[in-house]
């Protein structure tokens, strides 16, 4: 697939490219209102004061619901269904795009870029949704089996229901946080020598912190209660993807987590970034999974061959040493 083409000033390599358009919240020292906006290059594109310069002009669809664009969060954004979403992030791509059919909307209107498009560097990001609750899965057949070799031992590594259900967690919605924002390191209950035979913890500052590179889910899309969503059904019903650092205590974690899992080892802190990726802008990257060598119940099945997505992370270590 050929990179699109735009006239406004994309650093080559961007993670905010034409192809991404992805949404989160900023605030500026000239006006410190959270609102909506759009990371394009080295820019954010504050959506309320696009929109209020007649930014959607050539959008009808959204333009009864341009309101959302003001608030501190994006859930009312997310509420309004991936079709919105969709039509949202094309117009965008379109005003931008070095073809624009809509050339007056922003390309040639130098006042109205001075206006709406913030450098990077001097905006300051907010968390992107206000959350009510969050769970947390046990996703990857390595990253479990690694964490079962932790605290189980290679023979006993995977559960017997690994392969058969999602496993997961509910984490402290409270104690999730943008990313940058500094992480206080916990005290915890955990074995000072775990080899010994009598089991006696102390209680002390964690001494095993460990980061995890995760992807999280935003939904957009409420059901009601007792009425479960079908696996068919479930993407509709997702917002976009940021990255997240789900924060472990190791040593609270392996000394608390039997019988109910983790608990104190992973509600202290989680950070996820600023910006969400639509799942749309995802599809490029979508791929056929690990074929799993058990035969799972019927309404967990997808009937499409990729149901996972292709995509590489990193994360790099910054130390004070």
């Amino acid at each position: 697939m050929a990179p699109l083409r735009s006239w406004f000033s994309i650093p080559r390599g961007s993670h905010f490219s034409l192809a991404n358009i992805p949404f989160g919240i900023i605030s500026t020292a000239s006006s410190e209102t959270p609102r909506v906006a759009v990371a394009i290059g080295e820019h954010a594109l504050d959506l309320e004061a696009f929109a209020a310069n007649n930014g959607f002009s050539a959008l009808s669809t959204i333009q009864p619901h341009q309101a959302v664009f003001s608030q501190p969060s994006l859930n009312a954004f997310a509420a309004l269904g991936r079709p919105l979403h969709s039509v949202v992030r094309k117009y965008i791509q379109s005003i931008f795009a070095a073809d624009t059919p809509y050339p007056e909307v922003l390309q040639t209107n130098s006042a109205l870029q001075k206006q709406v498009l913030l450098p990077l560097k001097e905006v300051q990001c907010h968390l992107p949704f206000k959350i009510g609750d969050y769970t947390d899965f046990f996703v990857g057949l390595h990253h479990a089996y690694s964490c079962g070799v932790m605290f189980r031992g290679e023979a006993d590594a995977l559960n017997p229901n690994y392969k058969h259900l999602p496993v997961a967690y509910h984490g402290r919605a409270s104690s999730i946080v943008v990313s940058g924002t500094p992480i206080r390191r916990p005290n915890g209950q955990f074995l000072d020598n775990p080899a010994a035979e009598k089991k006696v913890p102390i209680f002390s500052p964690v001494r095993k912190l460990d980061y995890e590179l995760e992807l999280a889910a935003f939904v957009c899309k409420a059901n009601k209660q007792g009425e479960p969503i079908s696996v068919r059904d479930a993407e509709e019903n997702l917002f976009g993807l940021v990255m997240m650092n789900d924060w472990s205590a190791r040593d609270v974690q392996s000394w608390e987590y039997i019988p109910l899992g983790p608990f104190n080892s992973k509600n202290f802190g989680t950070s996820v970034s600023p910006w969400v990726v639509l799942i749309e802008a995802l599809e490029p990257f979508k791929a056929k999974g690990i074929e799993n060598d058990q035969e799972i119940l019927p309404y967990l099945k997808q009937e499409a061959e990729k149901t996972v997505y292709d995509i590489e992370l990193q994360v790099d270590l910054k130390s004070k040493l």
